[in-house]
């Protein structure tokens, strides 16, 4: 049998004495300290749990609950004390620093436009000048507006001028380019005469460069009513250069191809970096391309509502980022969806 008042008397003992070197902490570091030793694990009230095994049983519940107690009281007066403590610093930290309240304050960190949207804003100020309206168009599209209906049929081979994203739904799919727009907006307006604007998301199957992505902006135009011209797609399109690039900026056409519209065209402007003298950027050849552009298909206008024996039009498409590239010297446009802060902070 174990002495247990001499027990109880040392629970005694350590609490008097832990409370007693309490009171002369005065930091953080101290405190800290105290309470490894006198509530760590090797702590003496903690060895007294330890060694109630060897208790018997009926002095176990008395020496466990006296342990207990002395335990409680002393985490009470360590939370205390460090309260205490804690009330003390801030007063000193009153006390004895000052806050200068003339000192200027620091700006937050505002974000800006992405120079996407940026680039985008302008294209729509300068082509709404002009009399265009935005027209948007949805991003998922049946075969039948991304191709069929612009005059591409299946298995023709202008259908691999386009890699296209494929969706699990037979015959839906991710816009290969805003065209589609062309006939929804057609179909809305016809017989009436239509100006509109289709901006939004292409998404191409493609290996990404330095000049491709798998997703980019496009802009579509689209004007159509009686006795249009190719000169009225010419001299539109050389507004919008002198519009968007300045009064000084030298255009050029070029013939090409594309299903949707006969005849077809690339428009160029004069490099900016060389003034058309030839330079990598422009791969020695003075120009830089925008955009491509031609007078809408008769099979496309009678697809869309409209009589090609009475109406006649012209559409264009051109690539914001492209347009940005060449306007900021950017070269690389995969700088455009990196979401690097270094890059995105210079517009």
């Amino acid at each position: 049998m174990t002495d247990l008042p001499i027990l109880l008397q040392n629970l005694t003992s350590i609490q008097e004495q832990a409370l007693a070197e309490l009171e002369s902490v005065q930091d953080e570091a101290g405190l800290q300290a105290w309470r490894t030793a006198h509530l760590g694990r090797s702590s003496a009230v903690m060895r007294v749990f330890s060694d109630l095994g060897k208790l018997s049983k009926e002095e176990r519940p008395q020496v466990g609950q006296n342990a207990n107690q002395v335990k409680l009281a002393l985490e009470g007066a360590f939370n205390l004390r460090s309260d205490e403590l804690r009330q003390a610093a801030l007063q000193r930290s009153l006390q004895n620093e000052r806050l200068d309240v003339t000192l200027p304050g620091r700006a937050p960190t505002l974000g800006s436009l992405h120079p996407a949207t940026q680039n985008l804003r302008e294209i729509y100020r300068v082509l709404g000048d002009m009399g265009f309206q935005v027209y948007r168009a949805r991003d998922v599209e049946s075969d039948e507006y991304n191709f069929e209906l612009l005059n591409i049929p299946a298995h023709h081979p202008a259908r691999d001028m386009w890699d296209t994203f494929h969706t699990l739904t037979p015959g839906v799919l991710l816009r290969t380019h805003t065209s589609p727009g062309q006939i929804h907006a057609m179909r809305e307006y016809a017989p009436d005469p239509v100006r509109v604007i289709l901006p939004g998301m292409c998404y191409r199957y493609e290996q990404i460069s330095a000049r491709s992505e798998i997703q980019f902006n496009q802009v579509e135009m689209l004007a159509i009513d009686k006795g249009i011209t190719f000169g009225d797609l010419k001299g539109t399109l050389n507004d919008f250069a002198r519009r968007l690039f300045g009064d000084e900026v030298r255009t050029r056409l070029r013939p090409s191809y594309f299903p949707f519209t006969e005849p077809s065209a690339e428009m160029d402007v004069e490099c900016f970096v060389c003034g058309g003298k030839g330079c990598p950027i422009c791969k020695g050849s003075g120009w830089l391309e925008i955009l491509g552009c031609g007078m809408v298909h008769p099979t496309v206008l009678k697809n869309g509502g409209y009589d090609p024996a009475v109406y006649s039009g012209f559409a264009a498409g051109m690539g914001p980022e492209r347009i940005a590239m060449l306007r900021y010297r950017i070269t690389d446009i995969r700088y455009f969806w990196g979401n690097d802060v270094r890059f995105l902070e210079q517009f």
